[in-house]
């Protein structure tokens, strides 16, 4: 059903989406008037207006602006700014850019300063710090959170992606599929998108058409699940791919025969591929191919191929042709030529012939034993072309990494060209590291390989955060790396040794540490993104635990929000204590050093603590938590142990949501408490029925840990929204060989085993069914549904002490003495060997080196 929407207008595009007469008047259109319109939409929207793409379009409405704009019915699309961060202002750039791209789809894009201007709900409520509002027809429409529109494709993407929301359709199976295809059997085609990631320029692209020729068409978008498996697509695989579901041609099997488009996606491939779909199947000629004019506009890249035709077998031979046609559809364009014409001039010895576009005009002619040969021809002709576009040279540099199937090592090789800036970093060596690290209250370190793809990536990330903490904050904090490939020496340094350094030898690459004077590194292992980092950084610079001595202070401390972090609420300790000398202080500050970054800690003492624990009736000592999910007014009470690991263990489970959401970022966190995962599935809600529907199975959930009590207290019981979290469709397809009908509950990563167990699909989700599906499992009655994987995930990278192997080397050639008439390019070339060898057999040397495996540095990063 297409939606209408009465306040859009297609300046661009000529047709007006409120009539259905008029919908079905403009599918009678010519060709020609569609190619038209739609080249000139799709000009300007790659670029083909620069003047037009320099000016700026944002504007900033004042409150009456925004009411009349809004009253009068015009799509808008508003952010309400409070305070600026450097993450909001990288969103205010794209969202100017988006301006220019958004107005030819009726949009207009602003803001509204709320520290001019008060919008009521907008500039009052928590909720607009972080979201972006799509306004249509005098009410809000739909929020987006800022995380999903980070730049000016996912803003355009998204944007069109809400207003065609009833267009544009979603399918994951392939009954799904199926039924789609049924719907509008003889009605419409099908153009169907499959692209990895929302938000993408891919998923723009699909937008953008979706929108210039949604009444022509049924679009469908998928990002994943078993209709992928119909379509002959691995979900590993990395590509964007589109497919033309001719739907509308009378044909005996069930299904729609498909044309896949071999193009990389793009705005302009993809009209240039629809206009192919809209060629004739076969064009019949009466002239000799040497004279058929070369394909026209759009046409004009696709190859011709020619079959001939005799009166006798005048029906044969269109058929033949009609087959082959269908199969060289996307490929070529078919052209029958009759030779009962006289103006045919081709030798009969000849049965076929091409035309390949851009190369000549010169036709080739072929006799042919099966018309497969044709068909093998421009796929062939169609590889070298991809090949070409993508690129590919043939040294043996580049055939390694175009077989690369890690996603950062073959994004870091595509941009190898691109230099990084290094001027923000201070670039650490054994002689300056001591002086370096004394000049600041903190020194961030990131240690890297260069030839590590994800050492790299990560520099790249790190660069980011030395240039917004340049720009936006006043504080004490250097950025530094150190090239482990060529300071070893200092990589490699034992504590307390020759060169007396504050952490334990870096075996995995890249790490990050925080360093302080006189103080003990921290290593951070959170997400390598540059958000990540500049967040664990802007939290680690508070004192830890934060002296209070007054109430202002406290009070500013639980409810004020962190300017740099654009609403960023991170949890929340309080310790309290009679006087500041009490024996349970240092084991409070031991573990609020080893929660900076992550948590900010405060201390109170005398007067100021006794008052706080008369008012949450504890005894002192006692420590309050205020979990960044719950209000300042009810905190979690812990006494103190006896123990800082025990503290630390205790705080972070009064930090935990007892039911949280799993996302990318915090995922390693939950998995590293040890817990059996009861993990619900939940979909991408389309309407406010879908909400609701999703709202209600997490309430059920929450009811599972109220009923269940302490049975609970094995398993982590947690949700996944697929929306939000896109890459759960893998996890989840991973863990069954399948995707499941959604919502799906499954218990995973169990202490005892690998098993997995899937909740009974299609069964409703009740806290009482889904408990006593518990029990089942710990009976042993119910049956596993599959197992985790064994995959590991070692460093990308060791490393590798050059100037031990050196050294070694020189002591192996001081013993051996060889004799004085040997060539000295014989010793050069068995040096090299045994470099090669050392690093061949890098086991071996590092059984009687002084370097410590990853085993033995408990602060490694495992997870990379």
């Amino acid at each position: 059903m297409v939606a209408t929407f009465p306040h859009l207008h297609k300046r661009n595009v000529g047709y007006d989406r409120n009539s259905t007469s008029k919908n079905r008047a403009q599918s009678n259109l010519s060709s020609k008037m569609w190619m038209c319109i739609a080249v000139f939409l799709l000009w300007m929207r790659s670029g083909g207006c620069t003047e037009k793409a320099n000016t700026s379009d944002l504007i900033e409405y004042t409150a009456a602006d925004f009411y009349e704009k809004l009253h009068s019915g015009k799509m808008m699309f508003i952010y309400f700014e409070h305070q600026v961060s450097p993450t909001i202002s990288l969103f205010l750039v794209e969202l100017e850019k988006s301006a220019d791209a958004l107005q030819d789809y009726g949009v207009l894009v602003g803001k509204v300063n709320c520290n001019k201007e008060l919008v009521h709900t907008y500039c009052t409520e928590e909720r607009a710090l972080h979201t972006a509002f799509l306004f249509r027809g005098g009410k809000e429409f739909l929020g987006f959170d800022l995380d999903t529109v980070f730049d000016v494709n996912s803003i355009v993407s998204e944007v069109l992606f809400a207003i065609l929301r009833e267009e544009v359709k979603y399918v994951h199976t392939d009954t799904d599929l199926l039924a789609m295809e049924k719907a509008v059997r003889g009605k419409k085609d099908i153009v169907l998108g499959y692209v990895r990631s929302l938000g993408t320029q891919e998923h723009r692209s699909m937008m953008e058409t979706a929108y210039v020729y949604g009444s022509k068409y049924q679009f469908i978008l998928i990002t994943g699940g078993p209709v992928l498996k119909h379509l002959g697509v691995n979900e590993l695989s990395h590509s964007s791919r589109v497919w033309f579901l001719h739907c509308t041609t009378p044909k005996s099997s069930e299904r729609c025969p498909l044309t896949r488009m071999r193009k990389p996606l793009s705005t302009l491939s993809l009209h240039s591929f629809l206009q192919l779909m809209e060629a004739p199947l076969v064009t019949e000629v009466y002239e000799d191919p040497s004279s058929v004019q070369p394909p026209q506009f759009p046409y004009q890249q696709t190859p011709q191929v020619f079959l001939f035709s005799r009166p006798a077998t005048k029906h044969l031979d269109l058929d033949t042709a009609t087959t082959l046609a269908w199969r060289l559809r996307g490929l070529a364009l078919l052209v029958l030529v009759h030779r009962q014409s006289p103006a045919v001039k081709t030798p009969s010895e000849y049965n076929a012939a091409y035309r390949l576009p851009e190369k000549s005009s010169e036709v080739k002619y072929l006799t042919l034993q099966v018309l497969d040969e044709v068909l093998e021809l421009f796929k062939n002709q169609d590889k070298e072309e991809e090949d070409e576009d993508e690129g590919v040279e043939e040294d043996d540099e580049d055939t390694h990494f175009g077989k690369l199937d890690d996603e950062v090592a073959m994004s870091f090789y595509e941009s190898r060209g691109n230099l990084l800036d290094m001027d923000l970093i201070i670039q650490l060596t054994s002689d300056n590291f001591h002086a370096t690290v004394a000049q600041s209250s903190l020194t961030v370190v990131l240690f890297y390989l260069r030839w590590d793809a994800v050492s790299m990536s990560c520099l790249s990330s790190f660069i980011e955060v030395a240039e917004i903490l340049e720009v936006s904050s006043d504080s004490d904090v250097q950025m530094c790396a150190v090239d482990c490939g060529e300071w070893t020496d200092l990589c490699a340094a034992q504590p307390g040794g020759s060169l007396p350094i504050p952490f334990q030898p870096i075996t995995t690459f890249p790490s990050i540490l925080l360093l302080r004077p006189q103080q003990t590194a921290q290593h951070y292992r959170g997400m390598l993104g540059s958000e990540a980092l500049y967040r664990f950084i802007v939290l680690s610079q508070p004192e830890s635990p934060a002296l209070l001595s007054t109430q202002e202070e406290v009070t500013s401390f639980l409810q004020v929000p962190h300017a740099e972090l654009a609403g960023y609420k991170p949890g929340r300790v309080l310790g309290l204590f009679r006087t500041q000398t009490h024996t349970g202080v240092p084991l409070f500050t031991e573990a609020a050093n080893s929660l900076r970054g992550e948590v900010l800690s405060g201390l109170l003492t005398d007067g100021l603590a006794e008052k706080w624990a008369a008012e949450h009736t504890v005894d002192l000592p006692a420590l309050l938590v205020f979990p960044s999910w719950k209000t300042h007014t009810h905190p979690s009470i812990l006494s103190l142990s006896t123990s800082a690991e025990e503290l630390l263990s205790h705080i972070n489970t009064a930090l935990l949501h007892p039911l949280p959401e799993l996302t990318v970022e915090n995922l390693p966190s939950f998995l590293s408490l040890g817990k059996a995962l009861l993990l619900l599935f939940v979909g991408e809600e389309e309407d406010e029925i879908g909400q609701r529907q999703n709202q209600a199975l997490v309430e059920e959930m929450r009811g599972v840990v109220a009923l269940g009590g302490g049975k609970m207290e094995r398993y982590l019981a947690c949700w996944i929204h697929l929306g939000r979290t896109p890459a759960g469709m893998s996890v989840l397809g991973s863990y069954l060989g399948s995707m499941p009908p959604l919502p799906a509950l499954v218990l995973t990563h169990l202490p005892s085993g690998d098993e997995i167990y899937q909740y009974p699909p299609n069964t409703p989700i009740v806290a009482s069914s889904v408990l006593q599906w518990l029990q089942r499992i710990e009976g042993g009655t119910e049956s596993a549904a599959g197992m985790l994987g064994e995959d590991s995930w070692p460093p990308n990278a060791d490393f590798y002490d050059f100037l031990k192997a050196m050294d070694m080397q020189e002591s192996n050639s001081t013993q051996q003495h060889p004799p004085e008439g040997e060539v000295e390019e014989e010793e050069e070339d068995e040096e090299d060997v045994n470099i090669e060898e050392h690093v061949m057999l890098k086991e071996a040397t590092d059984s009687s080196s002084s370097v410590p495996t990853s085993d033995s540095n408990p602060d490694t990063h495992s997870e990379l």
